[in-house]
């Protein structure tokens, strides 16, 4: 099994403080200071999971993310100062598993870490290897999506959940069963971070995000996929 873990965090007291909670955890940890040591050490060291500085020197941690998610699904749970709802959005719709503010608690950190490892990345279909609703196409062993002939890049996050959903169509989920089904694990605060999924997600599969026909809200409920 992969305990390999990145931390990407250009001041040393708080990639020591990380580093010394994930050893006590069990987990082999490597450290890069700035964003290019970063790529060097995630295509050498193949960690399972980076936590990852937005703000560091030589090449920024968005920089970073965006061509670690072009080369792989190795899961980044992003760690930073910028607090606002866009700044998180936008961490999401890079690639990002997940994300955590500063200041922050070191046992959250570590909460967050175990949960996320705990997902499972998508496997094939074991029916058909592509479903085609309304000029949307998901392809589940290639993970693309084709809506009107277009190919829509989607994070990883953003197919488990769509992954989820057309595959119960018209049923309504809720966020922690969109949390289970999607993601696999119980965590208790990452329903905000569902909603920016699937508010990243309507932006890219809905021809009209305000008024969407596929990804619905059930309000007081939470979400279903509409075949109408």
């Amino acid at each position: 099994m992969n305990t390999k873990i990145l931390v990407v965090e250009d001041d040393r007291k708080i990639a020591g403080t990380i580093r010394l909670y994930l050893e006590r955890d069990g987990y082999d940890v490597g450290i890069a200071y700035n964003g290019r040591d970063a790529l060097k050490e995630a295509r050498a060291q193949k960690p399972v999971l980076i936590i990852l500085d937005l703000m560091l020197p030589q090449l920024s941690g968005t920089d970073v993310c965006r061509i670690l998610r072009r080369e792989s699904e190795v899961f980044i749970i992003i760690l930073t100062a910028r607090t606002t709802e866009p700044d998180k959005l936008r961490g999401l719709d890079l690639g990002a598993d997940d994300y955590v503010t500063k200041p922050f608690s070191p046992r959250e950190l570590m909460a967050r870490v175990r949960a996320v490892l705990r997902r499972k990345r998508p496997e094939p279909s074991s029916k058909s290897p592509e479903i085609r609703i309304n000029g949307l196409r998901i392809n589940f062993e290639r993970h693309e999506v084709i809506l009107n002939e277009k190919l829509i890049y989607l994070t990883p996050a953003e197919f488990r959940l769509l992954e989820t959903f057309v595959k119960a169509p018209e049923r309504v989920f809720t966020r922690q069963e969109l949390v289970d089904s999607a993601f696999g694990y119980h965590y208790g605060g990452f329903d905000r971070t569902v909603d920016a999924h699937i508010m990243n997600l309507r932006k890219k599969i809905e021809l009209d995000r305000l008024q969407p026909s596929f990804i619905l809200t059930v309000y007081g409920v939470g979400y279903k996929f509409s075949l109408c």
